[in-house]
């Protein structure tokens, strides 16, 4: 693979975290380990996300200013950094749900005479 397409994958990739994370905090604040575990937990454990991706992600959304970021305690009364939307990040995850609802649409339609013609 060249190098133009590693960094196309990888933003593919992250451009579909970062859609992750906002609709995880379309909810309400959270802080990192929550926002993981929630999108594990509603993909009933099909996607995975590791700190590794998360936090890179995390923090090019708050450069972004799609979401800020506030000191708090968590559930355990430990000290927590807590991320919320910012008007700017709602209206980018509004955009991006349609584009990604579009995509899924497209996908769905080329994939499904494959799936016919097998049955």
């Amino acid at each position: 693979m060249s190098t133009r397409e590693e960094h196309e994958q990888l933003e593919l990739l992250q451009g579909t975290l970062d859609l992750l994370i906002l609709q995880t905090l379309a909810f309400g604040h959270a802080h990192g380990h929550a926002i993981a575990k929630s999108i594990e937990r509603r993909s009933e454990e099909v996607l995975q996300v590791g700190h590794g991706s998360l936090y890179p992600a995390i923090q090019r959304l708050l450069k972004l200013g799609l979401i800020v970021a506030e000191d708090g305690l968590s559930e355990n009364n430990r000290k927590a950094r807590f991320y919320r939307l910012t008007a700017k990040g709602r209206k980018r995850l509004y955009t991006e749900t349609s584009k990604w609802e579009r995509f899924s649409e497209a996908m769905g339609r080329i994939l499904a005479p494959m799936a016919e013609e097998n049955e």
